[in-house]
């Protein structure tokens, strides 16, 4: 595999050298070509060293200076494609797979894009160690997701009569923590079967225990490199949520997932899951749960990719008027910007339609219940800043239930200041 690696390297610097230079110099020339020689001279040593401290600074050095020079000029291709063979080179193949993806964006020469393809296979061969990890302040308008509702509408003999709520929810805002991480590590079987085991954790925490989240999920499966561009993996899930530090609920079932490379610049995904969830303190909400998607990933240009998803999911709860089922979809985009900013915004929508009103407030004149839920979300990102690997990013999320179920409706606007690391 390392000699491989090499001759691939060797072979890709080969065919590189014969790129327009102005992919390359962009406008500041004499600022920019000096930190890129500095880069391709220290890559180079790197290709020749056998594994060690000197190997690991001399990659250091060079991508420290192909991620300088990107700061400001995130078009530029061919400084992108050398920072993603020094991050193959040191192992960091989850960033050096979104910046190979973002390269072939950029109309590279057939022979370019042959290597690079070769490199992304490699990548998603040799992958065994993914993991995550974060943090944010997180004001939120309404933690609870309470409505803003006094009043209820009651159909009788005599009418529709407004009724006042005497346990009045008002919308109250608090401030929150939010911690997460995750990581996966897959052992290999043979040349195209890998046993995939996971881990994620997410924890919400609010001045009071009344509207703190946590959730911890894990997943066990096989993952089958079918070709050079397609997988699939069948996963054994298993998730508790607690609400308030108290057990919420428990899932667990099966996800079925996939992927195929439709074009260098094109891949498709698709999962089909069915679940079980079992309450804890018992309910009429217990039963199982299912959803099937399909989704794209588009790298439109080498500073932006696209990407949206579709699909369907259903609850048969045990209580009739609960079991509920929907279509849903996902859009969104990612642009890196000049000064190191990457600017991302998605946009979801979701339909659920109740077999009955799902609520002790029924929806009026009788009508079985229906939610349309709405997420619209902003996030900037900075690249050319790092805490201890650390980097800033600040999202804006509004979040929207529109229904014809009484005092279910709600609005809620949420900001997080984060700090993200990536393995």
């Amino acid at each position: 595999m390392r000699t491989r690696t090499l001759i691939r390297a060797s072979s890709l610097c080969v065919v590189l050298s014969f790129l327009p230079t102005v992919l390359v110099l962009g406008q500041d020339a004499s600022d920019i070509a000096p930190r890129f020689q500095a880069g391709m001279k220290a890559l180079a040593g790197a290709s020749n060293m056998e594994e060690g401290k000197e190997r690991e600074a001399a990659l250091n050095e060079a991508i420290g200076n192909f991620r300088s020079i990107l700061v400001n000029n995130p078009e530029l291709v061919r400084v992108r494609l050398e920072l993603a063979h020094a991050l193959f080179l040191k192992g960091k193949d989850t960033l050096a797979r979104r910046h190979f993806e973002q390269v072939l964006a950029g109309n590279l020469p057939p022979a370019v894009a042959l290597n690079v393809a070769r490199f992304l296979r490699d990548i998603r061969a040799r992958r065994k160690w993914i993991a995550n990890f974060g943090m944010a302040v997180a004001p939120d308008s309404n933690p609870d997701f309470a409505s803003g509702d006094k009043t209820v509408w009651v159909d009788t003999a005599f009418g529709r009569i407004p009724f006042t709520l005497d346990n009045e929810r008002n919308r109250k805002s608090d401030l929150g923590i939010l911690l997460w991480g995750g990581g996966e590590y897959q052992h290999p079987v043979s040349p195209r079967l890998r046993l995939r085991a996971g881990v994620d954790a997410v924890a919400r925490e609010y001045q009071g225990r009344r509207y703190d989240r946590h959730s911890l999920a894990a997943f066990l499966g096989p993952r089958w490199l079918v070709n050079d561009r397609t997988e699939a993996s069948l996963l054994a899930t298993a998730e508790r949520q607690w609400l308030g530090r108290r057990p919420g609920w428990d899932l667990y079932g099966l996800r079925l997932e996939g992927e195929h490379v439709l074009t260098p610049r094109l891949a498709l995904h698709a999962r089909l899951g069915l679940q079980y969830r079992n309450y804890l303190g018992g309910g009429q909400l217990d039963g199982p749960l299912g959803d099937v998607a399909m989704g794209t990933t588009w790298a439109v240009l080498p500073v932006l990719r696209v990407f949206g998803e579709a699909g369907y999911e259903m609850a048969h709860t045990r209580s009739a008027s609960w079991r509920n089922k929907g279509p849903f979809m996902r859009l969104g985009a990612n642009l890196d910007l000049p000064a190191g900013f990457t600017l991302r915004s998605a946009f979801s929508l979701q339909k659920l339609d109740y077999r009955g009103d799902a609520n002790s407030v029924s929806a009026l004149d009788g009508k079985p219940r229906q939610d349309h839920l709405e997420t619209i979300s902003v996030s900037v990102h900075n690249r050319a800043l790092s805490f201890f690997g650390f980097s800033p990013s600040i999202s804006l999320v509004r979040e929207r239930r529109a229904t014809n179920a009484q005092t279910l409706d709600f609005k809620r606007n949420r900001a997080e200041l984060s700090l993200i690391r990536l393995f």
